[in-house]
């Protein structure tokens, strides 16, 4: 990818899944990263194996994202690229008959959790003149998921985020976009496959969702993440990117 090498990139949900892959990818394409995860252990560990730093993160408190940008901004001296990636599965129910805990935490780390990361990193942006943000959204974000109510939402709202951020921060060379992955097997589908009794069931039917055979990967994803934040996309903003093997198309 074009102008990744040495770019600062701090990655939220970095310890493992999608996130593990980014940080991989970023790495590979010569840039310098940040693993933030709420997973001391597996963050650390991620970022020991790829000779990177490492930050603790909620993403959930703003004190600790203004923290994790400071510490980005401390040990590798600017911040070029946030990719908001951590993100919490949802209890199934449907809204009648959801918890007003299982809505707050949901929204709170999916959806606030990205506004506080783009909040922090656009005020940085604005005051060098370029920055690039990349969230994650999902599927679910543009078709309804049954019995998700607060996970829909939450990704919905990344998406239109990352259109208002494209249009009112792009006279300040600023882009931002999204990609919308479909069902990837991550250490988080894992524990729904087993919660759901039927881990076979549950692939079958992962691997059985989308037109394209088999199932996307969470190096797919982090592909598409470098594309967005590299300079081959330097004139795409405000989009939300699926990666879906043709499942929105349908």
């Amino acid at each position: 990818m074009r102008n990744l090498n040495g770019r600062t990139v701090l990655v939220t949900g970095g310890g493992a899944g999608i996130g593990a892959a980014i940080v991989q990818r970023f790495v590979e394409e010569g840039a310098r990263v940040m693993v933030a995860d709420i997973d001391t252990a597996a963050g650390q560990s991620v970022a020991d194996a790829q000779g990177m730093g490492f930050v603790p993160i909620d993403v959930g408190s703003l004190e600790s994202f203004e923290h994790a940008v400071a510490a980005t901004v401390e040990r590798f001296g600017r911040l070029d690229i946030l990719v908001n990636n951590a993100g919490i599965a949802s209890l199934r129910a449907p809204i009648h008959l959801s918890t007003l805990e299982n809505w707050h935490r949901v929204i709170n780390v999916n959806l606030t959790g990205v506004f506080y990361g783009m909040r922090c990193a656009l005020a940085r942006f604005v005051a060098q003149g370029s920055g690039v943000i990349v969230n994650l959204s999902s599927v679910a974000a543009l078709v309804a998921f049954p019995e998700l109510p607060p996970y829909n939402a939450a990704k919905a709202g990344v998406s239109q985020l990352t259109k208002e951020a494209a249009v009112e921060y792009a006279q300040f060379g600023i882009r931002v976009n999204a990609v919308a992955p479909t069902a990837v097997m991550t250490p988080m589908n894992q524990r729904t496959a087993r919660e759901t009794g039927d881990p076979a069931a549950f692939e079958r039917a992962l691997t059985s969702m989308n037109p394209m055979p088999g199932a996307a990967s969470s190096e797919d994803v982090a592909a598409a993440v470098a594309f967005l934040a590299s300079d081959d996309a330097r004139f795409i903003s405000g989009v939300t990117l699926p990666v879906d093997g043709g499942y929105t198309a349908v």
